[in-house]
């Protein structure tokens, strides 16, 4: 049955930005204007209107242009900056004077006056000239502000607070617990290179039933742990951690066998552990590393696995040293970390305010706080980076929050990725930049009279812990009300009990400006439906799956603990299934809390709360602890995405079709949390593979452009000097060598290309060109004839994976053209030559690997396997014809169905389009049966999933890529590869199916496009709109350009229009820039099952 869905909104998700709808079957038509002079509007620096604290030397503007005469363009510009409103209103550009410039760029538009400084404040406007050489009025003035660019210009300290513990968890611990090793050398500095063997026979009550059973483990270096035979886990490097596995279920009353292989990599070498058995009555059986176990050098069949084996060969072991000996220490504690950190200051201000700037770096996030207000809108500031190479810091206009006399700054610290506690399969809490939450911050106050003062941190600071008792990005949050400190942001606070704030090492990463839009909540969602499933336990239906937090609002005695667990699945009985996202996180200790929030109340009334510094995947909130019976009013969700602006919007007269645009949509979004993500509970990861797979859609749909700068330069800080990468961006050093390949990698070059040729950007190459180079070397040094193997391939296919080689040699030739043009645009000729030499190398590898001429097939035969090598180029011009006939083939074997994992899925539906069988394309978009986007709408699909049987992820943006298609296909709007930045473009909509209209509109950098159409009264009717300084190439259906009307007038008298051709049922035309209304005589032609190519 399909879900029906409600409109998707978005208030004000960044500046200058009204509410965006997306709702099925509502439609708009263009209105004509009165005619008008071209004005210019929607100034921007560095892809964003008014940035603050940029650090961009020589930023980049852009401007779009409005007007309603057809075939209007810029001629000519004057862009003038100055350092004051006063002096811009003069039309005094201090800063620079561009003076008329003789072009039509608008975009992109480099800045080349005076040098930036430090805190510059920039205001510009700009004037152009039309396509008859009168000037334009000024813009509207808009400014940017620079933030601190030197390192000079921070005279603060880092400052962080670790209070004694006051976790009242119950620890995670290995107490009482010896190092041990076999008895050679010294374990402590160096042993052998090799595996040793240990075991220990534990005895277990016959008559007494297991609750539980816990072992906690830390190895240096690689550990793998037997139970009675069976593997129950691996632990590496545990000596910076400890590992916790869930053992009861390989247990059994009797004798028992625990059983570890550990192999030292190098310097000191040992194994600890403790084993806690606890049963239905009774104490607790502990077994712990001692002297008591046995150890060998080598091993015979049985050893892990036999209580009788025979191991009078084997030794005591050696104990080395107690836990929390050297040389390693105390393991931490993952359980007890301490509570987030509050810091304040008071500090006066004395005179009236020019204005005043908050330069501020708090890690792993903070909140800002001045005179009892929460600075911004912000959540989860600062974005994450490798922090051991980059860290992002905020500026924040702090004007309005300060007063005359005392005020007050308050900072508290959350440890966000930084400081990540919880072990999980990623391994962040071994990151390499891994410590206690700290901060950095400038306070600058301007007066009127030229006066300057600055507040920094240091060790006059005041540090105390507040009510939040734990917080983790994957874990939740626990915040207990009765220990907030009211007031404690404000100048008459008390803070005579606090003590002083520790002067902290400084992170080894570059202090940069966060240059991009920052998380918000971009809505605020009512519960659909509200169940209690079992006695206390209440189920929250938010009636869409999404990324943010719960919000509680409640009322009860001091002391009441209330839990609320997220999740997208529910188990038969009702209550909350977390088993689908939890075990990268949960595997390494099932008791472990996970996307679950703790609030305790302190019973003064009426009490609203929601989480500081984490977020959710979830649709389902199961609460429990609850005072009394909830009601929907009890609980909201707070939508959480990076702020970027809607650009994109489509829709048409097939519900299913607006339905998975809508999933993609609350997908994209739920996955971009500053980093491109795969889902937003699991992993929170920045898969490199879901990031390029959705990156067109994304900048369909949202100006995303901001944001995968910062990405990319993330990209660039992980590269390894060989030029590999890992499958996660940003890594603490995992994944490098697991799983990614070029299918994952190719997101670097990609996006950079999906950047120049969505927006123009020519800058990204600039800046990345050399690491594009490296990494194309690096795939060139792992290839083996020219031909690539790496990674998972076209991951989570219906059926069989296609080879991994067809797929990622596609990439790989594909990156290395991406090089050759990079090159080309830089002027490196050289460079230009040799990876355009190097690609054809590869196509001509791949075509004598894989292509079967007797066959006209690719490799297996599978539709990934013919899609990629279409879509990537690697087919003769000759053959593709059949190779074509062969995937439609392919397609007609699974009855109209996708069959492919998600790179096929972007392979198949593109490869379709452009080569003549939309229609194809079509029959799988609009399958509701399984595998297909369709069916998941059938099934009660809000977002996208992670595979086609839905039996992991919910929120997956990997298979999203069918977006862009809709904007393609069915609205047809396609950039023109030669003309970035949609400077030209097609307008070529598909009508298919059952289709009677589709609407798409994609606000690009130069302006709005509109491609509208309906089928009425036996008529096509299409509606264009193109933007000022722009042409495009409109195709019409069929070949009788006598027909063509547009705005009621024949085609041959029409303004802004000139016929090219006709040609495939079809009649080109060339437009200037304008609002068209084409109307033309159709009849739906089907289209035959044979394959054909579109010329």
């Amino acid at each position: 049955m399909q879900t029906r869905l409600a409109p998707l909104v978005f208030p004000l998700l960044c500046l200058g930005v009204g509410t965006f709808t997306l709702a099925a079957n509502s439609r708009t038509r263009t209105i004509a204007l009165a005619n008008q002079p071209v004005t210019v509007q929607e100034l921007k620096c560095e892809y964003m209107a008014d940035p603050l604290g940029i650090d961009t030397l020589r930023p980049r503007l852009s401007w779009k242009l409005i007007s309603n005469q057809r075939g209007e363009r810029q001629t000519a510009y004057q862009v003038l900056v100055a350092t004051s409103e006063a002096k811009l209103k003069r039309n005094k550009g201090d800063l620079w004077d561009s003076r008329r410039i003789l072009s039509d760029q608008t975009s992109q538009v480099v800045y080349v006056g005076k040098p930036m400084q430090s805190r510059l404040s920039c205001y510009w406007k700009v004037r152009v000239w039309d396509k008859d050489g009168n000037p334009s009025d000024y813009s509207a003035p808009a400014r940017w502000e620079m933030g601190l660019l030197n390192k000079s210009d921070w005279h603060g300290q880092w400052i962080g607070y670790t209070p004694p513990t006051t976790n009242t968890e119950k620890p995670i611990s290995l107490n009482g617990a010896y190092w041990i090793w076999y008895p050679e050398g010294d374990p402590t500095t160096s042993v052998p290179i090799e595996e040793r063997f240990f075991r220990r026979q534990i005895t277990l009550p016959n008559n007494n039933k297991i609750k539980s059973a816990r072992l906690r483990i830390a190895a240096d270096n690689l550990a793998t742990i037997f139970v009675n035979g069976e593997e129950v886990g691996q632990s590496h490097d545990s000596w910076t951690k400890i590992e916790v596995f869930d053992v009861a279920s390989h247990l059994k009353p009797g004798a028992n066998l625990l059983a570890v292989r550990v192999k030292n990599e190098g310097t000191a070498a040992g194994l600890a552990a403790r084993l806690e058995v606890s049963f239905e009555s009774g104490d607790p059986t502990i077994t712990l590393t001692d002297k008591n176990w046995k150890t060998s050098k080598s091993i015979s069949d049985g050893w892990q696995t036999d209580t009788t084996y025979n191991d009078a060969a084997w030794v005591d072991a050696k104990e080395v040293t107690k836990v929390g000996g050297k040389p390693w220490g105390q393991v931490p504690d993952t359980r007890t970390a301490p509570p987030a950190p509050l810091l304040r200051h008071t500090f006066a201000v004395q005179g009236r305010l020019k204005r005043a700037r908050a330069y501020i770096c708090g890690l792993g996030y903070f909140e800002l706080h001045l005179n009892g207000q929460k600075v911004g809108d912000h959540m989860l500031d600062p974005g994450y980076t490798r922090y051991d190479r980059r860290d992002l810091y905020v500026t924040y206009d702090v004007t309005p929050y300060l007063q005359a006399g005392s005020n007050a700054v308050g900072i508290i610290l959350g440890t966000g990725p930084y400081d990540d506690n919880v072990p999980a399969a990623w391994d962040f809490e071994k990151a390499p930049w891994r410590d206690r939450p700290k901060a950095l911050m400038e306070l600058r106050l301007e007066y009127e009279n030229g006066r300057v003062t600055t507040l920094t941190t240091d060790n006059t600071w005041k540090a105390s812990t507040g009510p939040i008792t734990f917080d983790n990005i994957y874990a939740g949050e626990n915040y207990d009300a009765r220990l907030e400190k009211s007031g404690w942001d404000t100048p008459r606070y008390n803070d005579a009990g606090w003590e002083t704030a520790r002067l902290v090492a400084a992170p080894k990463g570059i202090l940069a400006a966060e240059q991009m839009p920052p998380i918000k909540v971009g809505q605020i969602l009512k519960p659909a439906k509200l169940s209690e499933p079992k006695p206390g336990v209440f189920l929250y239906d938010m009636g869409q799956n999404f990324a943010g937090l719960p919000q509680l609002s409640v009322e009860g005695t001091a002391g009441t603990k209330v839990v609320m667990a997220c999740g997208e699945k529910l188990h038969k009985d009702g209550t909350l299934e977390q088993g689908n996202i939890a075990g990268f996180v949960k595997g390494h200790d099932p008791s472990m809390q996970f996307q679950t929030d703790i609030y305790t109340l302190k019973g003064t009334g009426r009490e609203v709360w929601s989480p500081h510094f984490t977020y959710h995947g979830f649709q389902y909130v199961e609460v429990t602890g609850f005072p009394g019976k909830p009601t929907l009013d009890n609980l909201r969700g707070l939508v959480m995405h990076s702020a970027m602006q809607p650009v994109g919007h489509f829709e048409c007269s097939n519900p299913l079709l607006n339905a998975i645009q809508h999933n993609t949509i609350w997908s994209y979004l739920s996955n971009f949390q500053g980093i491109p993500t795969d889902c937003p509970h699991r992993e929170k990861n920045g898969w490199t593979g879901d990031a390029q797979l959705a990156a067109e859609q994304g900048m369909y749909n949202f100006d995303s452009a901001a944001n995968y700068v910062k990405w990319l330069n993330d990209l660039k800080d992980e590269q390894q000097p060989g030029g590999a990468l890992p499958g996660i961006v940003p890594t603490g050093g995992w994944g490098y060598q697991w799983g990614n390949g070029p299918a994952w990698d190719s997101a670097y070059p990609l996006i950079c290309w999906y950047l120049y040729q969505y927006y123009g950007d020519t800058r990204i190459f600039q800046v990345h060109y050399e690491h594009l180079r490296r990494y194309v070397d690096y795939l060139t040094s792992r290839a083996q004839d020219g031909i690539v193997s790496i990674g998972l391939g076209d991951w989570v296919p219906p059926g069989p994976t296609a080879p991994v080689a067809v797929t990622d040699t596609g990439y790989y030739y594909r990156d290395a053209l991406i090089v050759a043009q990079a090159a080309s645009l830089l002027g490196n000729g050289a460079d230009a030559r040799k990876y355009t030499q190097l690609a054809a190398s590869i196509k001509r590898a791949f075509n004598a690997k894989f292509f079967d001429p007797k066959t006209s097939s690719y490799a297996d035969g599978s539709q990934t396997a013919l899609s990629c090598a279409l879509y990537q180029g690697l087919v003769e011009p000759q053959n593709k014809e059949a190779v074509l006939k062969n995937l439609v083939a392919a397609v007609d074997k699974h009855d109209g169905h996708i069959f492919t994992g998600i790179l096929g899925a972007k392979y198949v539906m593109n490869t379709l389009l452009e080569n003549g069988r939309p229609d194809v394309a079509y029959t799988i978009a609009t399958q509701k049966t399984a595998p297909g986007w369709g069916n998941w709408i059938e099934r009660g699909a809000t977002t996208l999933w992670e595979d086609w049987g839905g039996g992991s992820s919910l929120n997956h943006i990997m298979f999203g890529d069918i977006s862009a298609w809709f904007y393609k296909a069915l609205a047809g709007i396609n950039g023109d590869p030669a003309a970035p930045g949609f400077n030209h473009f097609f307008i070529k909509p598909q009508v298919l199916g059952d289709l009677t209209w589709a609407r798409g509109e994609y606000d690009s950098i130069h302006g709005k496009i509109v491609s509208d159409w309906k089928l009425q009264d036996g008529q096509f009717k299409l509606d264009v709109t193109v933007p000022v300084n722009t042409t495009a190439m409109v195709v019409i259906p069929g070949t009788d350009a006598t027909k063509i009307m547009e705005s009621s007038l024949p085609l041959q008298q029409a303004s802004g229009v000139k016929l090219l051709r006709t040609d495939n049922n079809s009649t080109t035309l060339a437009v200037s820039s304008g609002t068209y209304h084409f109307t033309v005589p159709f009849v739906r032609v089907t289209q035959s099952r044979s394959a054909r190519v579109m010329k």
